[in-house]
């Protein structure tokens, strides 16, 4: 490594570091125990038809007949011919249907009915009761294999340990005539691990203190007409699994997200956009009313596509933001075809008022409360939070209030790597490309209140031209082959402000009711914003500062009135357009070039004054801020490791103690130097006689 990009790392990993300090102690959204990825051998597996190897069902004939009343004929014929099997030779629990098989690809047919797995329910006893194995931040203990297939319902109400090519599937009519109901007393309904094969299909599970349906370290599963909600973290969870596919699903009520593809293989890591294959692939799936459709940490090469993500607290999100998850980076995660529209629930409420407090079954998850589990942005489409050679494409994203697409870094600390060569290597070559913006499906105007927001770090990535309201306000443009990129930057650090916010926004805790001060996510509104605060104190520093230096060295110069009333017009500009969230639009850069105005001409009359070092910090910071405004609004400038917003505000720091200095002592302007100063702009106009800077 050169030693400017030595140098470049370390600056970015300073730069960085508070936020890391505010943000490492959230990262407790999923812990597991140390996993491998599976080798790749495997396959999806297909459904298999024909008649099932075991049957699990329940005992009362007359609720039997009345849940099938209403199917169609032949199924109905069908459900009652297996009823009468189940009753000779079937199972009344699906563990123990589960417990049963002994040989790979065995089929559990479970006919309609609830299932509430009594003889699972119980808490451990014995030996099991006293394992020896380390908390998670969020109170569960984290068990090794051994653990699990030793004590399988520790945490789980229907365990699948070491199952091969095993199917499960309901024979109702719709996926809620077999519903598997944890009801919160254990962390998973369903839990395949290490189950390779495995084929869940056309049922319901529900009410956990985790999640619902989860795949872990499998290669090969399907997920086929399943339901899942009213969970505290997920509805389904696949983690470091291969051959994946989710197919006609559904979930909703979750605190953490619907579908979550977490630590999918890393099958492409190292590639660019080109890609042999894709290692889960979700279709036809619906998530709705969670805190987020969708969610991945090191959700790696993942192709979602034709699924509908929609009332929401944001839409879909992956990112690099939790330590443990094998694959961080997050990469290669493709979205194309999808609806993405109206993720502006506030679930954030159900937190401040002490719902959340609420033991889980006490909280209404069934009447629509939502207890969200991390800090995200609200009325967002896509949230990339650190993830790299992602694509965008042909995507309906509509109808959000904060933004389309949201893309910011992760610097590696987060997720618990200290070399500072790793801090920028987020949020690199994603690709937002022929998505309609704004727009239903139907042709009706529907848009985003911004299509993008962007911290500004990173390389490579890119925007469709035709994306409406951004900030910032000048976007790099995809070229129509995917790699193109028109106005490209490689930034190691996002702009100060947005750096500012997403540090405060991450201050959130659920368990404590700790819903961060100066975040709009959380509902702060007017002075209470943090980007309306910085706004407001930096306005008011400058405008005193430049108030004093004013009246005392430059009252007497035209130059340096005219300049002053521009900036003083652009400080008032900067605080209107941070009070009505107008970021989006050129009212940042117009009120860049009214402050720069002012610091130029303040910087030349201060030179005819005789303190030409002063001067020229003044017109530099002028010329910083003429460059921040063109960066934001004309062009993004290449080849800068910094945006020129980091340089201004340091050097600002610089000039208001200059400034301070400058303004100390008396001010002694001779007479008659207003009328010179007319004529010929003299150094009078700077205060020639006062005291030196």
């Amino acid at each position: 490594m050169s030693w400017p990009r030595r140098l470049h790392a370390a600056l970015a990993a300073l730069i960085t570091v508070l936020l890391v300090a505010l943000l490492a102690p959230a990262a407790a959204a999923h812990e597991e125990r140390p996993v491998a990825f599976p080798d790749g051998s495997g396959s999806v597996p297909d459904h298999r038809g024909g008649a099932p190897d075991l049957l699990v069902c329940k005992k009362d004939r007359k609720d039997f007949e009345r849940r099938i009343a209403a199917f169609p004929q032949d199924l109905r014929k069908r459900n009652l011919e297996l009823f009468d099997r189940c009753q000779d030779n079937g199972f009344q629990h699906l563990q123990a249907a589960v417990d049963a098989v002994d040989e790979p690809g065995m089929n559990i047919a479970m006919l309609p009915g609830l299932y509430e797995e009594e003889p699972s329910q119980p808490k451990p006893r014995g030996a099991c009761a006293r394992l020896e194995a380390p908390d998670s931040q969020l109170g569960y203990q984290i068990l090794s294999y051994a653990q699990q297939k030793r004590c399988p319902h520790n945490q789980n109400l229907v365990a699948i340990i070491g199952k091969k090519n095993l199917q499960i599937e309901g024979t109702g009519a719709a996926r809620t005539d077999v519903v598997v109901d944890a009801k919160y007393r254990k962390l998973n309904a369903i839990r395949a691990d290490r189950s390779d094969g495995v084929y869940f299909k056309n049922f319901t599970a529900q009410r956990t203190t985790f999640n619902s349906l989860y795949v872990l370290a499998g290669d090969g599963f399907v997920i086929d007409d399943v339901l899942t909600r009213w969970n505290d973290e997920y509805g389904f969870l696949t983690f470091a699994s291969d051959h994946g596919l989710y197919k006609d699903c559904e979930s909703y009520g979750n605190g953490d997200s619907g579908i979550y593809p977490g630590s999918a293989s890393d099958i492409n890591n190292g590639r660019g956009y080109d890609v042999p294959r894709y290692s889960i692939e979700i279709t036809g799936c619906h998530s709705h009313h969670n805190m987020v459709g969708y969610s991945g940490t090191a959700g790696d090469s993942v192709w979602v596509h034709d699924n509908e993500f929609d009332h929401n607290m944001g839409g879909a999100s992956m990112d690099s933001a939790f330590p443990g998850h094998p694959g961080l980076p997050q990469n290669h995660a493709k979205f194309e075809r999808n609806l993405i529209h109206d993720n502006n629930e506030d679930y954030y409420r159900h937190v401040a008022d002490g719902t959340c407090a609420k033991p889980p079954a006490e909280r209404g998850y069934e009447d629509g409360v939502v207890c969200p589990q991390i800090s995200m942005p609200p009325g967002s489409g896509i949230i990339t939070a650190g993830g790299n050679w992602n694509i965008y494409e042909d995507n309906w994203v509509y109808g959000h209030d904060r933004a389309g697409f949201f893309l910011s870094a992760v610097p590696a600390f987060i997720r618990g790597e200290s070399a500072w060569s790793k801090q920028t290597d987020t949020s690199h070559h994603n690709r937002y490309a022929g998505n309609r913006l704004g727009t239903d499906k139907a042709g009706r105007d529907r848009p985003n209140r911004t299509d993008v927001w962007w911290d500004g770090q990173g390389e490579g990535n890119c925007w469709q031209g035709d994306a409406g309201a951004s900030t910032p306000r000048t976007l790099p443009t995809c070229g129509e082959r995917r790699g193109d990129v028109s106005g490209g930057a490689d930034r190691l650090a996002g702009e100060p402000a947005k750096l500012a916010h997403l540090l405060v926004c991450a201050d959130y805790d659920v368990r404590a009711r700790r819903l961060p001060a100066g975040c709009d996510w959380y509902g702060a509104r007017g002075v209470e914003r943090i980007e309306m605060q910085l706004a407001v104190g930096t306005a008011a520093v400058l405008a005193l500062v430049g108030g004093l230096l004013w009246w005392r060295r430059l009252r007497h110069d035209r130059l340096a009135t005219a300049a002053s009333a521009a900036g003083l017009a652009g400080l008032g500009l900067d605080v209107a357009g941070a009070s009505t969230g107008l970021t989006a639009t050129y009212v940042p850069a117009i009120a860049l070039l009214l402050t720069a105005v002012w610091w130029i001409g303040v910087g030349l009359a201060i030179r005819r004054g005789g303190r030409s070092g002063f001067g020229w910090v003044t017109v530099a910071l002028g010329v910083l801020a003429l460059l921040d405004a063109f960066d934001k609004a004309v062009w993004m400038i290449p080849w800068i490791p910094l945006g020129p917003a980091w340089l201004r505000a340091l050097l600002g720091v610089v000039w208001v103690l200059w400034a301070v200095v400058a303004t100390a002592g008396r001010a002694t302007e001779p007479a008659g130097a207003a009328a010179r100063d007319g004529q010929s702009g003299g150094p009078a106009a700077a205060g020639a006689q006062g005291a030196p800077a």
